[in-house]
């Protein structure tokens, strides 16, 4: 792409006049802030922010930025870790305006606009005992995650959130708005289902809604970290035989100073298994029985809770403006070296508390029976995701986080699929976005891309060049 050329303020006026949203530049109050990510290691200075109040004003944005050859950055939620939702001179297009949401309750399907965080999506649907795959941070953008998959609560009885969405308004790189849908455009919406934000700006999304909640059976059992080895050789056996209603996953934590937690274990490493349970609570209950009666765990808040609360239970792990690196891997099953260099590198994590974490997902269900002909998300046949997180408040120890994330990440490829899975994917280049696809999956995105974006627009994502 040629090179940017600043907009003068007479152009960025221009803008503004034509948009029914608001413009932000440098010198406005609230630049600060608008520029931010929840990322809080990624700190960029774009020309322009707008926040469009609707689809007309993502259009005309994307015309300004065609006039000026700036680079765009599209935010949702802003939730990103590798900070994709803000860009060093050139523009973002921030849909944090556009949180539009209508519940179908009969035909069982939502419409949510591009800038709905999933606390949001989940306070309309669950109003109708509905819901669909959403974040394990109720902060989350419905956008980004949908499009890099979506692994969540809900994934082993319903799949992932891509293969929930069933059409979305995308406006492409040359300002044409597409209706991406089954009838019209079926290959963009197979793209869309795990190809991330590369074809577009992706104004507003509808779902299919499942009957759940608003209660039910979940929460987490904690045990001490001594039991690690022993609890994950329990889990690695007992998640082969789950019924699809249960998706799980052991969290290394730092223990939270809540009351159902020993004072005296307050701030110490513990390992813990959080639980979703979407059947009724004497299904849930007996699902969870072998979980709940291994071991002598350290506390068990398990029971009946309100779908809504269950999708918030990690928020407080993930704070606005924490500083956050993280590696993942796809893990086709967890053998005994696997699981005993987790628990090591896991140890390792002990210095960096409060905020550092390792999660191991279980997939399987609903996600391995998909194919790659319902959409471009991967990589299905693998039992676990395992994301490690490193995170931290203060610059000073960012080091010996982003260390230990690598270190744990290479100790355990031997074990891993070679793919990752994208929305926990940092900003690592364009090999391991490839890798997540897989060979005839990655031709196809780049044959799409190719049509809908052939000067790679938008190119700040997991970015997928045109063929």
């Amino acid at each position: 792409m040629a090179s940017t050329s600043r907009p003068d303020e007479a152009s960025v006026e221009r803008l503004r006049s034509h948009l029914r949203g608001v413009v932000i530049t440098p010198d406005h109050a609230d630049y600060d802030s608008a520029r931010s990510v929840w990322n809080g290691a990624i700190d960029r200075r774009p020309f322009v922010i707008a926040r469009p109040a609707g689809t007309a004003d993502v259009i005309t944005t994307l015309a300004f930025a065609r006039e000026h050859r700036l680079p765009v950055a599209v935010r949702g939620g802003g939730h990103n870790v590798a900070g994709f939702a803000t860009v060093d001179d050139g523009i973002v297009i921030d849909l944090s305006a556009m949180k539009g949401i209508r519940v179908d309750p009969v035909a069982r399907t939502v419409r949510a606009q591009g800038g709905a965080l999933w606390s949001e999506l989940d306070q309309e649907t669950q109003a109708f005992g509905l819901a669909t795959t959403g974040g394990l941070v109720s902060s989350t953008g419905i956008g980004g995650f949908t499009l890099g998959g979506g692994i969540g609560w809900l994934m082993r009885k319903h799949g992932v959130a891509a293969d929930n969405l069933i059409s979305a308004d995308v406006v492409t790189a040359d300002g044409e708005l597409v209706i991406a849908d089954e009838e019209g455009n079926p290959e963009l919406l197979w793209g869309l289902r795990g190809g991330g934000g590369n074809f577009g700006v992706v104004t507003a999304l509808e779902y299919r809604l499942h009957p759940v909640g608003p209660t039910v059976y979940g929460g987490v059992v904690f045990h001490p970290v001594e039991r690690a080895g022993e609890l994950l050789r329990f889990y690695s056996e007992w998640t082969r035989s789950l019924p699809d209603e249960l998706t799980t996953m052991v969290v290394f934590l730092s223990a939270p100073p809540e009351q159902f937690i020993p004072a005296e274990m307050h701030g110490r490493q513990m390992i813990a298994v959080a639980c979703c349970h979407t059947g009724t609570a004497a299904e849930g209950e007996e699902s969870l029985k072998a979980l709940r009666d291994f071991g002598d765990p350290v506390a068990d808040v398990v029971g009946p809770i309100s779908y809504s609360a269950l999708q918030g239970m990690f928020d407080a792990s993930a704070p606005r403006g924490i500083h956050a690196y993280w590696k993942t891997h796809h893990l086709p099953d967890l053998p005994e070296s696997a699981i005993d260099t987790i628990v090591t590198q896991a140890a390792a994590m002990t210095e960096l508390f409060p905020l550092s974490a390792v999660h191991l997902h279980h997939v399987e269900g609903a996600v391995a029976r998909g194919s790659s002909d319902q959409g471009a998300f991967s990589h299905r046949d693998s039992r676990f995701v395992l994301n490690l997180l490193g995170q931290w408040m203060q610059d000073a120890t960012a080091d010996s986080h982003i260390s230990w994330v690598r270190d744990s990440w290479e100790a355990l490829r031997p074990y891993a699929t070679g793919s990752p899975y994208l929305n926990f994917l940092g900003d690592e280049g364009s090999a391991l976005a490839r890798a997540a696809y897989g060979a005839d999956t990655f031709a196809r995105l780049t044959a799409l891309k190719k049509k809908y974006d052939p000067t790679n627009t938008f190119r700040l994502n997991q970015n997928i060049p045109p063929a």
